[in-house]
């Protein structure tokens, strides 16, 4: 079983950790454990209860949203390096999407409940938190965006040939 040493390792060799400070790190580390997911299997899933968040280590996740009658649609996919899941930062603790492990995944899950409970008394580790995860939020917004530019823009083109 790997200890808080080992995850601390896993957590320097990530981009989305890059500049927190060691004490932080290890802060974090101990939040955190290693955790696989079988191809087809969910790590996360809309409405449900949101208190982990995943660095994935290994393999692809898509982050998808279930649209009525159409089924699921993929608003990002995620590979080694990225994160999936941060509902657990915003009341009421709620997945906003599903993330599906389109390929045998390996994690570092993160405990939510217990950094929320560590940022509050440590704000500089909430701020350092805080400001990656808005980044993430960020770029997943930017990518929503230039898909629905696509989907709009394909309509226009369709419309244009049918009038």
């Amino acid at each position: 079983m790997p200890n808080i040493t080992d995850i601390h390792t896993l957590l320097t060799e990530v981009p989305f950790f890059d500049g927190m400070s060691d004490e932080h790190l290890a802060t974090v580390a101990g939040c955190g454990k290693l955790v696989h997911f079988k191809a087809g299997k969910f790590l996360l899933q809309e409405g449900g209860k949101a208190d982990t968040f995943y660095l994935i280590r290994d393999g692809e996740v898509a982050i998808e949203s279930h649209i009525p009658a159409s089924g699921p649609l993929t608003v990002a996919r995620v590979s080694a390096g990225g994160i999936t899941g941060y509902s657990w930062l915003f009341p009421p603790y709620r997945n906003s999407f599903d993330s599906l492990a389109l390929t045998n995944v390996s994690t570092v899950a993160l405990n939510g409940e217990c950094l929320r409970g560590k940022a509050e008394t440590d704000h500089e580790l909430g701020y350092q938190l805080m400001k990656r995860f808005a980044q993430v939020m960020l770029d997943r917004l930017q990518t929503a965006r230039l898909q629905m530019l696509d989907v709009y823009a394909n309509e226009r083109t369709t419309d244009a040939f049918e009038g």
